[in-house]
């Protein structure tokens, strides 16, 4: 169990630039909400102001407390849900985010009795009348969230706190190391952690969090949605086409798809392009980008029953929550992310969905996983845009290349399943332990 957490000054200082920095998030929030409605929603709560739980206060041990602050870890978040779901069936679930596409995939795991708020800024006011309100029995900070303040008020309250699925980089960890005074009591004050790999624990301990176990990544786990996958798999007889898909792409990349595309010139048209970008808030602007480039485009949200069929329009993946169905339908993916520097995305639902992955060079958000899938053979490294687009085209005009690299996918993912179950047992032990 933490003990404890003193204020210290360099605590009291982010806590006096928290307090500051309130009014420039109430624009930044609005500002986005331009964009996404769901910034704009109970915004009161994004500053520790909830309503009265519908079902009353019954006391302190009616929450579990899960914290999923965007898109990707509410689905790793989901799986948790599940598994714990199996172990507690009467358990009552308190599920915060920080981002609208967080929340909006969020609201799938809720059920009658369960509560659903933003997490808090991290003021000492906020985050004191979060913890008042609701007094969680336990709660799990997913992946990579460390909020000091929110982090020792809860050690405070008693409250057992852990970071689950935990992930650090090497540049998050230079990071931290540089505000140590500040990161190493947060980390510390934690009840527990629960690393994804021997790699993670090590740079979390050098960081100072007490690393309890390795248990895997939750998103090994994952099950893709079984109606989605009989669409896609509908769709696929259906084409005369293979398709290939660009997934999560971001922002920058785009651009170096497309000019990678135009030279290709005919050899391009043999299979059918998807974009999937990564932010929705972008969906518009890359299927502008499409234009100028002088590219048609055919989106999503305007397909009917089925999709088109392909007429040299690229496809654009302009919907939220349908990656398995892009997945599925696709016969390889290019991943997003690794081919600027910004760490790429997580291949493990593609591979999931039987969708061999091309990785760029930049994929140290996912270092272990991408590593491992490219020894296994169910993914393939490139240099760059235009080695990924050749490697793409070479991997689907080869079925018996292409059916090895599914397999191998499948066999990865099998034998790295079992973190839920175990990240379930380990939140509930810590729910029992004595304070």
């Amino acid at each position: 169990m933490s003990q404890p957490a003193p204020m210290t000054l360099a605590r009291a200082l982010f806590s006096a630039l928290a307090w500051a920095a309130q009014p420039l998030l109430r624009r930044k929030l609005h500002r986005r909400s331009l964009a996404e409605p769901g910034y704009a929603e109970a915004m009161p709560e994004r500053f520790g102001h909830y309503q009265p739980p519908t079902l009353g206060q019954d006391g302190r041990g009616l929450w579990v407390w899960i914290h999923a602050v965007s898109l990707g870890e509410a689905r790793a978040a989901g799986i948790l849900v599940k598994a714990l779901r199996e172990q507690m069936p009467d358990m009552r679930l308190l599920l915060t985010q920080s981002t609208a596409t967080g929340r909006a995939e969020g609201q799938k795991l809720l059920r009658e009795g369960d509560v659903q708020v933003w997490l808090p800024w991290d003021t000492l006011g906020a985050t004191s009348r979060f913890i008042e309100q609701f007094r969680p029995a336990v709660g799990v900070l997913m992946e990579t969230e460390i909020w000091p303040n929110l982090i020792a008020g809860c050690a405070n309250a008693g409250i057992p706190l852990a970071l689950a699925n935990a992930r650090l980089n090497a540049k998050s960890e230079a990071g931290a190391l540089k505000l140590k005074s500040l990161s190493r009591a947060a980390y510390g004050a934690l009840a527990a952690v629960w690393a994804q790999t021997e790699g993670d624990a090590r740079r979390l301990r050098n960081v100072g969090a007490h690393v309890s176990a390795v248990l895997g990544n939750l998103k090994f786990d994952v099950q893709p949605d079984a109606l989605q996958m009989a669409h896609a798999a509908q769709w696929r007889a259906a084409l005369p086409k293979p398709v290939l898909l660009f997934a999560s792409s971001r922002e920058g990349e785009e651009a170096l798809f497309l000019d990678a595309l135009k030279s290709l010139a005919d050899k391009a048209g043999a299979v059918q392009w998807l974009i999937v970008p990564r932010h929705p808030q972008r969906f518009d602007e890359v299927a502008q980008l499409l234009s100028d480039k002088g590219f048609a485009v055919s989106r999503r949200s305007q397909w009917q029953e089925l999709p088109p069929l392909p007429d040299g329009a690229i496809w654009l993946g302009d919907s939220l929550g349908e990656m398995a169905l892009y997945y599925g339908l696709s016969s390889a993916a290019l991943m997003g992310g690794s081919f600027a520097p910004l760490g790429g995305q997580n291949l493990i639902e593609a591979l999931a969905c039987g969708c061999p992955v091309l990785l760029g060079p930049h994929t140290f958000n996912f270092s272990q996983a991408s590593e491992e899938a490219v020894k296994a053979g169910a993914a393939l490294r490139v240099a760059n845009m235009n080695s990924a687009l050749s490697e793409a085209m070479a991997l689907v005009s080869n079925p018996e290349r292409l059916n090895a690299a599914r397999q191998s996918g499948k066999q990865m993912m099998q034998g790295n399943r079992g973190a839920a179950g175990a990240t379930a047992r380990a939140v509930i032990e810590l729910m029992k332990a004595p304070e």
